[in-house]
């Protein structure tokens, strides 16, 4: 969450606010679920022996073991997507990854909405990094996500609300 509401408590290159995102990652009302990601996602030593890349952590945004929820991105297709950096970073090369990303990978977006990928820059860090990414994006894979009912334990089965 403090990766998506950096715009609004920091300076940054690339300000965003509630409205652009909600106006940008929301093609339809009825499509308002988001996925999150974060990168990089290291253990908190570890951090200052390595030093990332916009390329490397763009990479790292877009890869299904960032995601905050057990969907691969593979087996759908983006909507919409919404990446924010943070950190001292370059906006031209941002622009240049984002673009590389659409491009390598077209067949994971949809052709009907044009410019579907916004991203924003932040120059603030997070505690403890240099830089970092987080990723919003909207999708065509919910469906992989109703699947978790059946995963459920019979003790907590009646909870579920019914299908």
């Amino acid at each position: 969450m403090s990766g998506v509401t950096c715009c609004l408590r920091f300076p940054g290159q690339l300000n965003s606010d509630l409205r652009k995102l909600a106006v940008n990652l929301i093609p339809f009302p009825r499509l308002h679920f988001f996925m999150v990601g974060f990168a990089p996602l290291t253990s908190r030593g570890s951090q200052q022996y390595r030093s990332l890349t916009v390329p490397e952590l763009t990479q790292q945004m877009w890869d299904a073991k960032n995601m905050m929820c057990a969907a691969d991105p593979r087996h759908g297709r983006y909507l919409t997507a919404s990446a924010m950096f943070r950190g001292k970073m370059s906006t031209k090369e941002v622009d240049e990854q984002m673009i590389n990303i659409q491009n390598k990978n077209s067949s994971y977006f949809v052709e009907w909405i044009p410019h579907n990928v916004k991203s924003t820059v932040c120059d603030i860090p997070p505690t403890g990094l240099k830089m970092a990414s987080t990723f919003i994006e909207t999708d065509q894979k919910k469906k992989q996500l109703g699947a978790v009912p059946s995963q459920v334990s019979p003790v907590h089965r009646p909870l579920l609300p019914p299908p």
